[in-house]
């Protein structure tokens, strides 16, 4: 191999000598505009110069670089043509030549340009208006010119098949009247078959949506000069979202003092309204596609307000007087006059005399108005036109109004009952009372002298600002007649006489009808033709059985009142009653007798009563209401009590019953709800039985919903501030209680305090001995107080001969010793205060037991006593009384019991039944006392209900039977077989309680 090719290269070595041969590669060459390529020519055999020639014929020289083209000799056999940046110039045949003397070679190679695929102009993204015709732009150039094809959305747009699309000459895509659904993305192909090159761009196409927008309202009105703000809102739609501002008077407003604008501008707040305010706001919502505006109107009105008003002064019978008020408003206010109930407006004539007629003959009142100014004409002048006018300006928004006054000057006028009533000793006044401005001084004469004169004692005179009081006691028939009252101002005088006449006695009443029942009587009757000058106080009832002495009773009288019921009468019994009238003077002359029979004993059954009759009185207040009831017959057996129920009838459950005495005529209901419908039922129950309910209904009142304003247009305390009242009271009254306690009882929030933190006792403690006695006293139960007495002589006689009385300062604590064999059973004297501790003690005990049908309290005593038989007798059962506790608790009788006959020590219980309803009174079938013991009402009833009952007849409170003593009034009797020896010193003496052995009876026990 390696001989082969030595001969073949000799072989053109031979040749080469011969000739030159030149060869260029590459043989043919295309560039692309912008490109650079080189060419290579190889010269075979010697050759001393190679050149490149350009399609032009000219040498291309080495050191030349025009037209990009660039020559290089690399060694002696190659020379390398460059092209730089090809262009369209480049484009032809290049020779290369090679030259050894005289000997030439040359070879050509034909170059060609071309334009590949160049996308020149193809934006993205391209923005459209909606309904605009879009052209899309897609410049591409290449050479040859390219094939141009457009996709949307994967799919090849053929303008055959819609006629909304078109491919242009120029390559570009036009969208007739673009669509939001035509935005996307589009693809611009290009393709050069003679190559098989393509390329593509894809674009971007966004269709930008014009703004529409709409106010939310048209018109906006506002209130101004009140501290209001007003709201504009528009709202706008479009794409790209619309930006919105808003203008005024071609003014870009901006947030601020005055505006507020909301995130998107959508919202625009007018701060604090003025009437400059006024006027067209634009929205203006602007984005690419362009920009949209809409008008919102700010109609501003302003409330009525008066600017000027004048009070005036003028004198009575003036010929007129006008009153001027001027207001200013949007809309124009109109503006009206007032004085109390009258209002006058423009245009009306008002008459004093017919204030519900305007127009009148008279025309003593004129209004007339212009513009904003409005005035108030009065004519001939009256005292009466004195007073407060009110001007009001009213409009749709508002209204405003004023006082004015007006001061009207006059004489004295006298006003008041010219006649008085009295008789001779009852002091009467007669009052002048004066209507004068400026205000008037008032004498008073009698026969042409001034008084008081100095020979009256018997006439005072007081003065108030507007009223004279002349007090008259008459002594004799010369003090009754005339009396003068002169009033004098600067503008005048009056004078008026007045009466002082003597009161008679009242006219007998006339009984119209008598309503009989078995054992009470209904007396209807008609009032007295005369009074007598004076009010009737009361009305007497008298009736007897025919033949008989007139029992008689006194009601006190009542407005309207037309009836009166008497009890205690006797079935099947005729009577005769008749009436009188009393007043201050005295009592009138008495009715003609009427006679009537009382109904049988109506037995039913059992013998039960009939149902009370049942009526309503009305109570301050609203939510209370008293019931009061009629007795009707009792069906032979007397009443024992009352039992009163009621409910609500919206619901079922009754509110707890409750039980009167049987002389009860009356129930207090109190704490009731506003505006229900309540059920009452009363019975009466004896000893056979109930009576069947008497039954009554009502309706309390609204609640009220307002305060009244007070006087003058003042106002009154709010609600708020009556609570903050009521809370710092009740605060102090706490704090007074715990004071109270702190000194008095060594308690409270006070006295922990001193206790506790000063390490003190309160004031009064008692002596550490005092305070262990009591101790011990507490803890040992089975011990009883030892009474020990230190007495001081001192007599005080009885008051002549009286009964019984209660000890105070002034009574002796004894009664005086009988001279006669019987014997005075011994008196013990209780402290005031410890009767008045214990009785509350047992009271408060007996009201918290729900089961506790009657309060008894029993005192424990033990002293030596001596017994001795005595007989029991009326006259010792007629010293029973209640127990009473003294009103001066600071003085307590003291008793010496050193003396006392001795006797074997007994517990002495002496039960005491208290009736916290019925007072008590004698017991008028016998000397020997009836027990008969009443139901307290049940502790469980409510607290707001108040029970109110007159006896009669009502039995004796204390309660005793043959073998235990009754202590009455700081007495203790000890009555059938039993006797007391008994040696009571009158004296002053201090009782002390130690603790000794005695077993206490119950927890109600009082210590003594």
């Amino acid at each position: 191999m390696l001989q082969i090719r030595d001969i073949i290269w000799g072989w053109l070595l031979i040749g080469c000598a011969a000739a030159i041969q030149v060869q260029i590669t590459p043989s043919q060459g295309e560039i692309s505009i912008g490109d650079s390529k080189f060419f290579l020519c190889e010269v075979v055999g010697d050759a001393k110069e190679i050149d490149w020639y350009a399609p032009s014929g000219e040498k291309i020289l080495s050191t030349s670089t025009s037209d990009n083209l660039f020559v290089s000799r690399n060694d002696e056999t190659t020379a390398t043509l460059t092209i730089y940046h090809a262009s369209g110039d480049s484009a032809g045949i290049y020779k290369c030549v090679a030259k050894n003397g005289d000997k030439e070679a040359q070879a050509t190679v034909q170059v060609k340009i071309f334009q590949k695929i160049t996308f020149q102009n193809a934006p993205s993204p391209q923005e459209f208006n909606e309904g605009e015709d879009a052209d899309i732009v897609c410049d591409v150039f290449s050479s040859p010119p390219p094939n141009i094809i457009w996709k949307h959305k994967g799919s090849k747009i053929q303008p055959a098949k819609d006629v909304r699309y078109r491919i242009m000459s120029n390559g570009h895509l036009q969208i007739r009247g673009i669509k939001k659904i035509d935005e996307g993305n589009y693809d611009c192909e290009a393709r050069v078959m003679a190559r098989g090159e393509i390329d593509f761009r894809m674009m971007k196409v966004i269709v930008n949506v014009l703004p529409t927008i709409r106010a939310r309202q048209s018109e906006v009105n506002a209130t101004a000069d009140i501290s209001s703000t007003a709201l504009l809102a528009c709202d706008a739609d479009g794409f790209p979202e619309p930006t919105v501002t808003w203008a005024h008077n071609n003014v870009v407003l901006e947030t601020g003092d005055k505006y507020s604008l909301n995130e998107d501008g959508s919202e625009l707040v007018i701060k604090d309204v003025k009437k400059v305010d006024e006027g067209d706001y634009t929205c203006i919502a602007k984005n690419k596609a362009g920009e949209k505006t809409e008008e919102v109107s700010l109609n501003v009105f302003v409330q009525p307000k008066i600017t000027y008003f004048n009070n005036q002064t003028a004198s009575e019978f003036d010929e007129q007087v006008t009153l001027t008020c001027e207001a200013l408003g949007d809309p124009t206010p109109t503006i009206s006059w007032s004085f109390g109930n009258r209002v006058f407006t423009e245009g009306e004539q008002a008459s004093w005399t017919r204030p519900d007629k305007y127009e009148s003959l008279d025309r003593n009142v004129v209004v007339r108005s212009h513009a904003r100014v409005s005035s108030l004409t009065l004519k001939n002048i009256q005292f009466t036109y004195a007073g407060q006018y009110l001007c009001t300006a009213s409009n749709s928004i508002g209204h405003d109004s004023q006082h004015m006054y007006l001061e009207v000057r006059y004489a004295p006028k006298i006003l008041g009952a010219v006649t008085v009533y009295t008789w001779e000793g009852n002091p009467a006044n007669i009052s002048c009372e004066v209507d004068a401005h400026p205000g008037a001084s008032v004498v008073w004469f009698r026969d042409g002298f001034q008084l008081p004169s100095p020979n009256t004692t018997n006439i005072k005179i007081y003065n108030t600002p507007t009223i004279s009081y002349l007090e008259i006691s008459p002594d004799s028939q010369n003090d009754f007649g005339s009396y003068n009252c002169t009033a004098t101002n600067t503008m005048g005088t009056e004078s008026k006489e007045f009466l002082l006449i003597q009161a008679e006695v009242p006219s007998s009443p006339e009984i119209q009808q008598v309503e009989p029942f078995s054992s009470t009587a209904v007396v209807e009757f008609d009032e007295p033709d005369s009074m007598g000058g004076v009010p009737i106080i009361k009305y007497r009832v008298q009736w007897r059985l025919p033949g008989k002495g007139w029992t008689g009773k006194e009601y006190d009288a009542e407005d309207d009142m037309m009836r009166i019921t008497i009890v205690g009468l006797k079935p099947e019994t005729t009577y005769e009653v008749k009436m009188s009238a009393i007043n201050g003077k005295g009592e009138g002359e008495s009715s003609l007798a009427s006679t009537f029979k009382t109904e049988p004993v109506q037995y039913f059954t059992k013998g039960e009563p009939i149902a009370p009759k049942l009526e309503i009185m009305a109570q301050n207040g609203g939510k209370s209401l008293r019931i009061n009831w009629i007795k009707q017959d009792d069906g032979g057996s007397p009443i024992k009590h009352y039992l009163v129920k009621y409910k609500a009838k919206h619901v079922s459950a009754w509110k707890p019953e409750l039980r009167l005495p049987h002389g009860s005529e009356y129930i207090l209901l109190s704490g009731l709800d506003w505006n229900t419908e309540y059920e009452v039922h009363v019975v009466a129950e004896n000893q056979q039985g109930k009576s069947e309910p008497g039954i009554i209904s009502f309706r309390t009142a609204m609640e009220p919903t307002t305060i009244p304003d007070a006087v003058d247009g003042g106002s009154g305390l709010g609600t708020g501030a009556i609570v903050g009242i009521l809370i710092v009271v009740f605060f102090l009254l706490l704090v007074g209680v715990d004071v109270t306690c702190y000194f008095l009882n060594n308690c409270g929030l006070l006295m922990c305090i001193a206790v506790n933190f000063c390490g003190k006792a309160g004031p009064g403690a008692k002596s550490k001995d005092m305070e262990e006695g009591k101790a011990a006293f507490t803890k040992d139960e089975s011990k009883e107080p030892i009474v020990e007495v230190r007495t001081e002589e001192e007599h005080t006689p009885n008051q002549e001969g009286r009964g019984p009385t209660e000890p105070n300062e002034t009574t002796p604590l004894t009664e005086p010793e009988p001279a006669a064999a019987d014997t005075t059973p011994m008196v013990v004297n209780l402290l005031p205060s410890t009767a008045a501790n214990s009785v509350t003690e047992s009271l408060s005990t007996a009201q918290s037991s729900p089961a506790s049908e009657s309060t008894t309290l029993t005192i424990s005593t033990s002293s030596p006593t001596k017994a001795a038989p005595t007989k029991s007798s009326p006259k010792n059962s007629s010293h029973s009384n209640s127990l009473k506790a003294d009103p001066q608790p600071n003085v307590g009788p003291l008793v010496d019991l050193s003396d006392t006959p001795k006797v074997a020590p007994s517990s002495i219980q002496t039960p005491l039944v208290l009736d916290a309803v019925s007072p008590p009174s004698a017991n008028v079938d016998g000397p020997q006392s009836r027990c008969d013991s009443e139901k307290a009402p049940d502790s469980t009833q409510s607290k707001d209900l108040q029970v109110a009952s007159q006896t009669k007849d009502a039995p004796s409170a204390l309660c005793t039977d043959s073998t235990t003593p009754a202590q009455n009034d700081g007495k203790t009797v000890k009555e059938d077989n039993s006797t007391s020896e008994t040696e009571v010193k009158n004296a002053t003496g201090e009782v002390k309680t130690v603790p000794n052995e005695a077993p206490q009876a119950n927890g109600n026990e009082s210590k003594a």
